[in-house]
């Protein structure tokens, strides 16, 4: 972590940034882009809600984010650390009154089964599924300072897979945490799509067994570097997508055409880096364009979010935004703490 990145506040840019996303598309999710237009006029003139309420990305993010601080604060992070603290807070989100902000159904499937804790957390992970809830809350692994690339990637493949077990769930998850860690220390976003390919090339058939333990058995792979290589194969098809988008997509058209609704986690990525790239400059403007979209609009606007804010740091986002989007406080203090 260079001096430039903390002088930025990365991490503070990058969670704000993500609550911010989380909120402008809260009000725009499961409609199409004429609907969000008829409802909150010119897309590039979309003002935060009052109140600035999230979702459960934002509460899923802040969860590990949490488990994450108290892990670390143990000692050196590696599954077992990690597991107790992290599985805690999933199931705390899960068993909150504020978890009312339509959650979706693998968290809330997977988060119920890790309740009991008699239970391996490999028995309450959802082998099927790969929705964009294990990459939408995995900004802070990137964040965290003084991990190993062995420990970012392990760490952003089991919080995932804590919820979803499909092998893309995985992928994605270790690719979105790869891109926040990448920008916030000054990669140039030009190359960043390039260095994202090779990284899951790199990784196609690496199995993090330390972190993973014999997750892949639960599905109908005959090894674990099939499992594995299953998701990084989807990955770089999405990637391949975004690449082709970012050269040809109009900012004016809703880049769910070009890179996915982001219902599913290699399309979250993808139309989430599509709305930053589009707009690298005007972190403002990219959160409007992710948030006036037809697919997941607030899991591709928290995205969006995160790698702006990773890249511009804190003074990416309006103050006035910022001071009032709900879990200001928890926010602020724990992208201080990565900041600092």
């Amino acid at each position: 972590m260079t001096t430039t990145t903390l002088a930025k506040r990365a991490a503070t840019g990058s969670l704000v940034g993500l609550a911010l996303g989380d909120a402008l598309g809260f009000p725009t999710e499961f409609n199409s882009v004429p609907a969000i237009l008829d409802k909150c006029g010119p897309w590039r003139g979309m003002a935060l809600p009052r109140p600035a309420i999230v979702t459960d990305d934002t509460q899923m993010t802040l969860a590990l984010a949490r488990g994450l601080r108290t892990a670390m604060d143990r000692g050196l992070l590696g599954p077992p650390r990690m597991e107790r603290p992290v599985r805690e807070e999933f199931v705390d989100w899960y068993r909150s009154p504020q978890n009312n902000r339509a959650p979706g159904r693998t968290c809330l499937t997977a988060c119920n089964l890790l309740a009991d804790g008699r239970r391996r957390w490999q028995e309450a992970s959802q082998i099927g599924s790969k929705g964009c809830g294990a990459n939408m809350r995995v900004a802070p692994v990137g964040l965290v300072r003084g991990l190993s690339a062995e420990q970012r990637a392990g760490a952003a493949q089991f919080q995932a897979a804590l919820t979803h077990g499909h092998p893309t769930a995985l992928a994605a998850s270790d690719l979105t945490a790869h891109a926040v860690w990448l920008l916030a220390g000054g990669t140039e976003p030009l190359g960043l799509v390039g260095r994202l390919r090779s990284y899951a090339y790199e990784n196609r058939q690496r199995y993090h067994a330390r972190w993973l333990g014999d997750l892949w058995t639960f599905g109908e792979d005959d090894t674990p570097q099939q499992y594995i290589a299953r998701g990084w194969d989807e990955c770089l098809d999405a990637l391949d997508n975004l690449r082709h988008a970012v050269r040809t997509a109009s900012p004016e058209t809703d880049p769910c055409l070009a890179t996915g609704g982001g219902w599913i986690a290699e399309e979250a990525l993808a139309t989430g880096l599509l709305c930053f790239l589009l707009f690298v400059d005007e972190p403002v403007t990219a959160l409007r364009r992710a948030a006036c979209t037809s697919g997941d609009s607030d899991s591709i606007a928290c995205l969006t979010g995160a790698f702006a804010g990773a890249y511009h740091g804190s003074q990416a986002w309006p103050r006035e935004w910022a001071d009032r989007i709900e879990y200001q406080g928890d926010l602020m203090a724990l992208g201080a703490l990565w900041d600092a």
